[in-house]
């Protein structure tokens, strides 16, 4: 249907989120990231990827979780406009297809950097996905320091 959107759900820690899966670029399995000397405290490293590097951000310490690799550990690829980054989860679940009407707002207890990360929850039985803006995961701040590190 012309309502319909695709999305990728990913699990980190307990909860289930999803990209839109117009911002999702590939999803690899995780490889260690090599380390840059004096990167900022978000950035895990870089991983090579098609004819360069990208960075990585781990998704599980962004949220303040626990953040053990598992076999299950992915690293999605995410298309953030002017910048590619590489996100850590803990799970790729699935594709689903979901009807845009049935998509509600964060209500207005969630606010602040939370608030602008949600861009809308999706309920189905037993479980409640929130949909995520790819490209608000990074402050501009941090898209700076992205950027000093590509030019570098």
């Amino acid at each position: 249907a012309a309502d319909d959107i695709q999305v990728v759900t990913f699990r980190v820690g307990l909860q289930e989120f999803a990209f839109d899966i117009l911002q999702i670029e590939r999803i690899l399995r995780y490889e260690p990231p090599a380390r840059l000397p004096r990167a900022p405290e978000f950035l895990e490293g870089v991983v090579r990827y098609s004819d360069g590097a990208v960075p990585v951000v781990d998704l599980r310490k962004r949220f303040e979780l626990e953040a053990p690799i598992r076999d299950e550990t992915r690293l999605m690829i995410v298309d953030l406009g002017e910048h590619r980054v590489g996100v850590l989860v803990d799970e790729v679940r699935e594709v689903l297809r979901v009807d845009s009407r049935t998509i509600t707002a964060p209500g207005p207890m969630v606010s602040g950097l939370a608030g602008a990360y949600i861009s809308g929850l999706v309920t189905r039985p037993a479980r409640t996905i929130i949909i995520l803006n790819a490209r608000k995961l990074l402050s501009s701040t941090e898209r700076l320091a992205l950027g000093a590190i590509e030019t570098t």
